[in-house]
C-alpha cells in the first residue's frame, strides 16, 4: 500500500519521539517536532547540514523545472559543495537531462495549469518534489495535483524537507546589540487587505498608539538596503503574518525583526507554535493580552530594563536566514538519505490544508 490516510503519504519509518520547545541553553535542539511526529536528526531539519557530512554513491541530480526569478545562477560549478558544503549534489535547470535526474524540483508558483503540461512519464526511482512557501491560504488549484508528487517542501515541520524562513543558530561569540531607537512601533506592508486579520488588529490597535507605516501599500517604499536601518530605529515590529497557519512564520520575524534589533509583536499562530522556534521571552504575542488597548498601554509604559530583557536570547545566538534559493534547493540532496521512496501524496491540498 503506497499511502496512509486521504491525506498524509506513509512515512518510512524512523525513530519518534518528542522534543522539547526552544531550550535557552546552548548545543539544545531548539526545533520541535509536532507531537507523535517522527522527525530528521536536528542537523537535516534545520535546513543546515553539516559541511562534507553527505555523501552518496553517486553524484545526485537535481532539476528545478522552473527557476524562481527570472535570472538563473550559474550552475556550471558545484554550488552545493562550494557553497554549502554538501557533497555529490548537481543543480541544473536543463530539462533534457529528465530522463537523467534523480529529483525533480515544482515550485508551485511556477507550476503550469494542469497535470498534462508535465512529463506524462517519469523513469524509475525519480522522485518529485513539491515546493511552496505560501501559506494554504494564498495557494490555490491543489486539488489537480493529487498522486503527483513523492516529497513536499514547505515551511512547515512536518514536511518532508523541512524549509523555514529563518532560525535561531548557535553563536558562543555573540553580544547583545540593541540599535539606538527613536520611534515606538513600526510596520512595513507590502499588501493591504481589509479583510485579512492583521488589517483589522492594526486598526484597532492605532487607535491607542502612533505606529510608522512603510512599503508599497503605504506609499513609502523601501529600498532592499533601506529596510533595516528603518525598522532598527523602533522599539517594536509589527511582525504581522498574512494569515494564521501552523509554522507559518515568515521574514516578517525573522528579518524585519529579529535580525533587524527590535522587539516582534506577533500576530499569527499560537505563542507556543513561535515558542518551538524562538525562546517565549523574545518575543510579545498578540494574544497574550485580553484587548489591544492593553498591548498599546504595554508598549508605551515598558522600561528600559524590562525591555532589554527581550534580547538576552543574543547572548548565545544569532539569526540565520534562508532566502537563497540555491541552497534551500540543495538542501534537498542533504536530506536525500532519509527521505522515504516509492510512494506519492493522495492527497496534497487535504495534506496542505490540514
Amino acid at each position: 500500500r503506497l499511502c496512509s490516510g486521504a491525506a498524509a503519504p506513509q512515512k518510512l519509518p524512523l525513530s519518534c519521539h518528542k522534543v522539547p520547545l526552544f531550550q535557552k541553553l546552548l548545543g539544545k535542539t531548539f526545533l520541535a517536532s509536532l507531537p507523535g511526529k517522527c522527525h530528521l536528526p536536528s542537523g537535516l531539519r534545520s535546513g543546515q547540514p553539516r559541511a562534507g557530512t553527505f555523501k552518496h554513491m553517486k553524484a545526485l541530480t537535481v532539476l528545478v523545472w522552473e527557476w524562481p526569478s527570472k535570472q538563473v545562477p550559474d550552475f556550471s560549478r558545484d554550488v552545493c559543495l562550494e557553497q554549502y558544503g554538501i557533497a555529490g549534489c548537481r543543480l541544473s535547470t536543463e530539462r533534457r537531462l529528465l530522463s537523467q535526474a534523480d529529483v525533480v524540483v515544482f515550485l508551485h508558483t511556477t507550476l503550469p495549469w494542469g497535470r498534462d503540461k508535465l512529463p506524462r512519464d517519469r523513469p524509475h526511482g525519480q522522485s518529485w518534489v513539491w515546493v511552496s512557501l505560501e501559506s494554504p491560504t494564498n495557494t490555490r488549484a491543489l486539488a489537480g495535483w493529487n498522486h503527483t508528487f513523492n516529497w513536499v517542501m514547505t515551511y512547515r515541520r512536518d514536511s518532508d524537507i523541512f524549509m523555514p524562513y529563518g532560525k535561531l543558530v548557535p553563536n558562543q561569540s555573540a553580544t547583545v546589540s540593541i540599535p539606538t531607537k527613536t520611534n515606538l512601533v513600526s510596520w512595513v506592508i507590502s499588501n493591504y487587505h481589509r479583510t485579512q486579520k492583521r488589517a483589522e488588529v492594526y486598526k484597532n490597535l492605532s487607535r491607542y498608539l502612533h505606529v510608522n507605516i512603510y512599503g508599497k501599500a503605504a506609499k513609502k517604499p523601501l529600498c532592499k538596503d533601506c529596510l533595516l536601518p528603518t525598522t532598527s530605529k523602533s522599539k517594536f515590529y509589527l511582525a504581522f503574518e498574512n494569515s494564521i497557519h501552523q509554522d507559518y512564520i515568515t521574514e516578517k520575524l525573522w528579518r524585519n525583526s529579529l535580525l533587524a534589533g527590535t522587539v516582534p509583536v506577533v500576530l499569527g499562530p499560537p505563542r507556543a507554535n513561535y515558542e518551538q522556534f524562538i525562546p517565549a521571552d523574545s518575543f510579545i504575542h498578540v494574544d497574550d493580552f485580553s484587548s489591544l488597548a492593553d498591548l498599546a498601554t504595554f508598549l508605551k509604559t515598558m522600561n528600559s530594563s524590562r525591555y532589554r530583557q527581550f534580547f538576552a536570547w543574543q547572548k548565545g545566538y544569532s539569526v540565520k536566514l534562508y532566502t537563497d534559493w540555491r541552497e534551500r534547493i540543495c538542501t534537498i540532496c542533504a536530506t536525500y538519505p532519509h527521505l522515504p521512496q516509492g510512494r506519492l501524496y493522495p492527497d496534497l491540498q487535504g495534506w496542505f490544508n490540514t
